[in-house]
């Protein structure tokens, strides 16, 4: 009779998984991800059928989570007032959160995310992509393909993410540069 499952010890996998791979990479073996997580490698495999089971889902939690700090406590306001509050809680979250966004990066380019997974993550994120469709409504990037922009929002969000734990004395001053570019590029 198989053993019932722990939510528990479901998320101290999550968790290990999450520091195994900021620090080893993709390449990280399950052994390393239960040794870490307090389980064996066999206990593991209650949980996740495979590895890349075990990513899929880690990608959808890590893009979940970010998703959910990004627009918690979005106001009722003008666009870009709402662009300004997501944009914030999105650096903040990832400036908190060095290992969650180095895992994140590494599984978004992985081959082991499958395509579902990819769409799945992109249905959480339909807040931040309506919030993006309507700050560039009338702005320069309005005839832009979508995916376009939201790779450049990325881009310019990682380059303020690593210029803020570069310089973390400066974080608000460099937040505000940041959307203040992002403004000026989609608004």
């Amino acid at each position: 009779m198989p053993r019932p499952r722990s939510e528990d010890r479901r998320a101290a996998i999550m968790a290990a998984a999450t520091g195994i791979i900021a620090a080893q990479g993709l390449g990280a073996t399950t052994a390393a991800i239960a040794k870490e997580a307090g389980v064996s490698n066999g206990s593991l495999f209650t949980y996740f059928d495979t590895k890349a089971d075990l990513l899929n889902q880690l990608y959808l939690e890590l893009k979940g989570e970010m998703g959910a700090a990004a627009l918690g406590g979005l106001p009722e306001a003008d666009v870009r007032t709402q662009m300004l509050h997501m944009w914030s809680r999105w650096i903040d979250w990832a400036t908190a959160n060095p290992q969650k966004r180095r895992t994140l990066a590494q599984l978004q380019v992985s081959d082991e995310i499958t395509a579902s997974t990819h769409e799945s993550a992109g249905r959480t994120m339909t807040g931040i992509g309506g919030i993006l469709e309507r700050s560039r409504a009338n702005g320069p990037m309005r005839d832009a393909p979508a995916a376009l922009v939201f790779t450049l929002c990325n881009a310019l969000a990682e380059a303020t993410i690593d210029y803020i734990i570069g310089d973390p004395d400066r974080a608000d001053e460099h937040k505000q540069s940041g959307f203040d570019a992002l403004w000026r590029m989609i608004g």
